[in-house]
């Protein structure tokens, strides 16, 4: 059978324990229909980067799942209809990742602590400064107005 990766969206005012019902009835059709979700993994309250449908933050969750292309077909019409779901998207896959998802594996990147210096920037005192007397010498206005009525 084909594998998907199902990611979808919930609004913001709907609880944790209401996410995972929604997880619990999606997964109840994708075994009923000959399919298996393989992993689960809830990514919590995130901040979206434009509204949707007038919510700012949405629950996000992805699905693993191994099931043939009706059973997701199902699940999508059963999202489509649900008042809590903002989004959903389903991409097929060759096969899926071991371990966490990246989205999980972020708070490992941000760990990455001090990276250095580049070694593309000079010390500062290599570039001459420039002082304000080797400006070009500015025009008064009383110059202007006399340049201009010539």
């Amino acid at each position: 059978m084909p594998l998907y990766e199902h990611v979808f969206l919930a609004r913001q005012d709907v609880t944790a324990q209401q996410v995972e019902e929604l997880n619990a009835q999606y997964k109840t059709i994708i075994e009923g229909l000959g399919g298996q979700v393989l992993k689960n993994e809830y990514w919590g309250v995130k901040t979206l980067n434009y509204r949707i449908k007038k919510n700012r933050k949405a629950h996000f969750t992805l699905l693993n799942v191994d099931a043939p292309p009706a059973a997701l077909a199902e699940v999508e019409r059963q999202q489509g209809l649900s008042e809590d779901v903002l989004r959903f998207m389903t991409v097929r896959v060759e096969e899926h990742e071991e371990g966490p998802s990246a989205m999980m594996r972020k708070a490992d990147r941000d760990d990455r602590g001090d990276r250095g210096d580049r070694g593309d920037r000079g010390d500062r005192g290599d570039r001459p400064r420039r002082d304000r007397d080797d400006r070009p010498p500015r025009r008064d206005r009383e110059e202007a107005s006399e340049g201009d009525a010539a």
